[in-house]
């Protein structure tokens, strides 16, 4: 109920994460060693931080520091002990829910950068590159995507869900409108169109 509230009372280039970042206002958490082990806190990405309290709870509340105190915004200083419980219980879970998808072959139809995500959430790296490597965080680029070879087959697997559909059209009528529009479908013109959409899963279409 309380982001709404904050959200709301934010302008349009304070909601913007660099404009957040590189004002104080979001934190990336760390990993750190902790007796002898790596912690990996990163996995808990960005977090609010005083000035984000002080500058736009203080919107909402008269004393943001008193409903926000630092060891509610760094829950570490609580009890280092159970933050690191508690982030290595995530890890855990994310490493169990990603063996399940490489077990069950279903990694092979996710898209390339969720792709390499699951590889990192199980054995911590892919390919040989961890999650702040340039090379994993530029496969969610747009340009990057859409020059992948499994959204390429997202296309095609549209463009023959689109021919199966104007073919039963045609058997069904036999008119001139429909055989024009299944010779459309069937070009590469109309595949060129399809980029920018979603596509169809390959897996499940026709």
């Amino acid at each position: 109920m309380l982001v709404p509230e904050i959200w709301c009372r934010m302008r349009v280039y304070e909601r913007d994460p660099e404009f957040l970042i590189k004002n104080g206002y979001l934190e990336k958490v760390e990993d750190f060693e902790y007796q002898g082990r790596t912690v990996l806190a990163s996995r808990l990405g960005y977090r609010i931080t005083g000035a984000f309290a002080e500058r736009f709870l203080g919107r909402i509340f008269e004393m943001p520091g008193a409903v926000f105190p630092e060891e509610l915004l760094r829950p570490e200083k609580q009890g280092l002990d159970v933050f690191v419980s508690g982030v290595e219980a995530i890890c855990e879970a994310q490493r169990g829910v990603a063996q399940l998808y490489i077990e069950d072959g279903s990694i092979e139809a996710a898209c390339p950068p969720i792709k390499a995500l699951l590889h990192i959430m199980a054995f911590g790296h892919y390919e040989g590159k961890t999650v702040t490597d340039p090379a994993i965080r530029g496969l969610f680029t747009r340009e990057v995507v859409l020059a992948t070879s499994w959204y390429r087959q997202r296309l095609l697997a549209k463009q023959r869900q689109a021919i199966a559909l104007w073919k039963r059209h045609v058997t069904a009528t036999g008119s001139d409108a429909t055989r024009s529009r299944l010779a459309e479908v069937e070009s590469s013109a109309y595949l060129d169109s399809l980029i920018g959409t979603i596509g169809a899963d390959p897996f499940t279409a026709l």
